[in-house]
C-alpha cells in the first residue's frame, strides 16, 4: 500500500451503508482505508477497498499495543493508525462509522491553510462561529456553552497540523444538549475556517479529523478513562502541545453528516460526567506544566499523562500503553512520527 493519505475508523457493525461509502470514496481517491475491528465485529467482516483488522489480527500483528490494549474499547483504534502509518501514510483522516463523507470530505488535505486566527487565554465554543443558533461541542465546560467567543482576526495563512471538521444533522454533542434541544441541526454554510491559537482551548473529537505525519504522536487516544472523554481528553494533551510548539488548532465547516448509531443518552450523560466534573482543572493542570525547551513530543505526552494519572482523571494502567505506542511508533523507524 502505497498511499499517502489513510482513513481510520473503528467498527463493531457488519458493513454498513456509511462504511460502504467511505470505502468507495476510499477507492476513488487512492486513499489507504484501515478499519481496526473489536469482539462484536463480525467474523466475516468483508468489504472491498478496506482492509479490516480483526482483534486477532491486531494481537498477532507487528505492533505490541495490538497485544496489550484492552477489548470492547475506542482505543483499538490505535493499533488502526500504527497499522496505517507502517503502510506509508503521510496523513491520517480519521471518522466514525456513522458519519456519512460529502465530496467535500474527500479533497487533498493541505496543511497550510487560510484561517481567521483567535487569540485568547481560556475556552472558546468554537460551534458559535458556524452557526447563530444556539451549540456548543461535546467536552466545552457548560459554564462557557452560552459565552460569545472572542472575535476572530482577519483571515491569513497559517501552517495547520490538526484540522477538525464539524458534523451536519447530528454534530458532536453532548448529552445535556440533546435531551434538551432539537435536533437535527445543520452549521451555516461557506463560513471560514478558525484556528486557535496559544491559549485558546476547545475541545475536538475523533469523528472529522485530518492529522498530519509531524504530530502523528499525537492521535493516541486513552484507553483507561471515560469512553465519552477519551478522544476530548486527547484532544486537550494534543492542543496543550501543539500550542507549545507553535502550532494552532483549526476548525473547518462540515464535510460529513452523521446519521448517529443507537445511543443511550443516561448512559451518555454518565459517562460524560467525569468531563463535566474535571475539565475546567485539567486545563489548569495541563496549562501549568512545563515542558522545558528541548522535549519532543513523546516527552511532552509522558508529562500530560502522568499528570492526568496523577490526579485520578486518567488509570495507572495508561502509562504502559502510552509507553508502548511511543515504542511501537519508534520501531517503524521514521523519526518525524516519533517526534524527534
Amino acid at each position: 500500500m502505497s498511499s499517502k493519505t489513510a482513513l481510520v475508523v473503528t467498527s463493531i457493525s457488519a458493513p454498513n451503508p456509511v462504511l460502504k461509502s467511505l470505502a468507495t470514496g476510499a477507492i476513488a481517491h487512492d486513499w489507504d482505508f484501515v478499519v481496526a475491528g473489536d469482539t462484536k465485529s463480525p467474523a466475516d467482516f468483508q468489504l472491498e477497498g478496506c482492509r479490516y483488522l480483526s482483534v486477532a489480527a491486531q494481537q498477532a500483528g507487528d505492533h505490541e499495543l495490538g497485544r496489550l490494549c484492552p477489548v470492547r474499547s475506542y482505543a483499538r483504534k490505535n493499533i488502526a493508525y500504527l497499522n496505517a502509518i507502517a503502510a506509508g501514510a503521510r496523513v491520517i483522516v480519521e471518522t466514525d462509522d456513522d458519519n456519512f463523507p460529502r465530496e467535500s470530505f474527500w479533497q487533498p488535505r493541505v496543511r497550510r491553510q487560510s484561517c481567521r486566527p483567535v487569540e485568547h487565554r481560556g475556552w472558546v465554543n468554537v460551534y458559535a462561529y458556524f452557526s447563530e443558533k444556539f451549540i456548543y461541542p461535546r467536552g466545552l465546560p457548560l459554564d462557557h456553552a452560552r459565552a460569545t467567543p472572542p472575535a476572530p482576526a482577519d483571515m491569513i495563512e497559517i501552517e495547520c497540523p490538526l484540522q477538525q471538521g464539524l458534523a451536519d444533522a447530528n454534530p458532536d454533542v453532548d448529552a445535556v444538549y440533546r435531551m434538551l434541544f432539537p435536533l437535527p441541526f445543520d452549521f451555516d454554510q461557506d463560513v471560514r475556517p478558525v484556528a486557535l491559537r496559544d491559549g485558546a482551548w476547545c475541545p475536538f473529537n475523533s469523528q472529522n479529523t485530518t492529522c498530519f505525519e509531524e504530530i502523528f504522536p499525537l492521535l493516541y487516544l486513552p484507553a483507561h478513562c471515560s469512553f465519552r472523554m477519551t478522544d476530548i481528553w486527547r484532544s486537550f494533551v494534543a492542543q496543550r502541545i501543539l500550542h507549545h510548539l507553535g502550532h494552532p488548532v483549526m476548525f473547518h465547516g462540515p464535510t460529513v453528516w452523521q446519521e448517529r448509531n443507537d445511543h443511550s443518552l443516561h448512559r451518555d450523560f454518565c459517562d460524560e460526567i467525569p468531563g463535566y466534573e474535571n475539565n475546567h482543572a485539567m486545563r489548569d493542570v495541563l496549562m501549568a506544566l512545563d515542558f522545558g525547551k528541548a522535549a519532543g513530543i513523546p516527552q511532552m505526552m509522558e508529562s500530560c499523562y502522568q499528570a492526568l494519572i496523577r490526579h485520578g482523571w486518567v488509570g495507572a494502567e495508561e502509562e504502559a500503553l502510552l509507553t508502548t505506542w511511543t515504542s511501537d511508533l519508534e520501531k517503524l523507524a521514521r523519526p518525524v512520527i516519533a517526534g524527534e
